[in-house]
């Protein structure tokens, strides 16, 4: 960290070197014009020009202080910082390119390496690092395949860092009906339950009864008011099939008895080896 900031004082001292140099060249040249005879005469609507600025240098002062403050913080902001690149990107970065990206030495700072070599959210294999999320799915049909594993139910907390877009993943399963996202009681979490049949799911004696314990509303209105403050959408609309029935629109329309066929002379006999279906032929 020494080093940084002997390398920034220098880096002052020789801006004000070359200013001052640059003066001191912009005034002789200015005195060498003044005393040095004219080799031509000029016209008089030609205008003068006037002399150049001064040679500015890009001040890069700024930038030197913000990577000495990153690299004077605590070893976890640094920590912090790599994982944040490595969980955006998903990409495999080696020390010199963390440092290129966000300025954190993990070279030359050796408590930082170790941390971040040691750190469970970090992939080290001897050169690269890269993010390491709980489980190694990459896309929904992958996803789709681990919650189906998991037949009692997988946390949405271990899902959540697989891969950027997995949040919209499961959303777009659960949409489909083919996973089930819901609350556990105790831990109050969501919890991915795989939707598939062909998946033998073993329910708890407890959960049994807390579903049989559930008294329903014995009003059918009751019942569509709470399915859809659980967003979902009744399959009836109790309100509007009463007030159609006050109204008189709905009625029970008799079934229309179908008409027995008759055979006649004109109906095309096939099975004439059977006569006795055919004595009672209308003429």
């Amino acid at each position: 960290m020494g080093s940084l900031q002997e390398s920034l004082n220098r880096f002052k001292k020789q801006q004000e070197k070359c200013q001052s140099t640059l003066k001191s060249i912009a005034g002789s040249k200015t005195t060498v014009k003044t005393t040095t005879p004219a080799p031509r005469v000029v016209p008089a609507n030609t205008s003068t020009k006037l002399p150049s600025p001064p040679i500015k240098f890009s001040n890069d002062t700024e930038r030197l202080q913000h990577i000495n403050n990153i690299r004077k913080s605590p070893v976890g902001a640094q920590i912090k910082r790599v994982i944040d690149l490595l969980f955006e990107s998903r990409q495999s970065f080696t020390a010199e390119q963390i440092n290129e990206a966000c300025y954190v030495d993990v070279k030359g700072n050796k408590a930082v390496f170790e941390s971040l070599a040691k750190n469970p959210k970090v992939n080290y294999e001897g050169k690269r690092f890269s993010y390491k999320s709980k489980h190694n799915v990459r896309d929904q049909k992958e996803l789709l395949r681990l919650i189906r594993t998991f037949a009692e139910g997988i946390a949405v907390a271990d899902l959540k860092d697989a891969y950027p877009t997995v949040m919209e993943d499961l959303q777009a399963l659960k949409a489909a009906r083919q996973i089930w996202l819901l609350s556990n009681f105790d831990s109050q979490e969501d919890i991915a339950y795989p939707n598939d049949p062909r998946v033998p799911i073993k329910v708890d004696d407890e959960l049994k009864q807390l579903f049989r314990a559930i008294e329903l509303p014995r009003d059918m209105l009751d019942i569509e008011r709470d399915l859809q403050k659980n967003g979902m959408k009744p399959a009836t609309n109790t309100a509007k099939r009463r007030v159609m029935a006050q109204n008189g629109n709905i009625y029970n329309k008799p079934k229309q008895k179908k008409k027995k066929t008759e055979i006649s002379k004109r109906t095309k006999l096939t099975n004439a080896h059977l006569p006795e279906l055919f004595r009672n032929l209308n003429g």
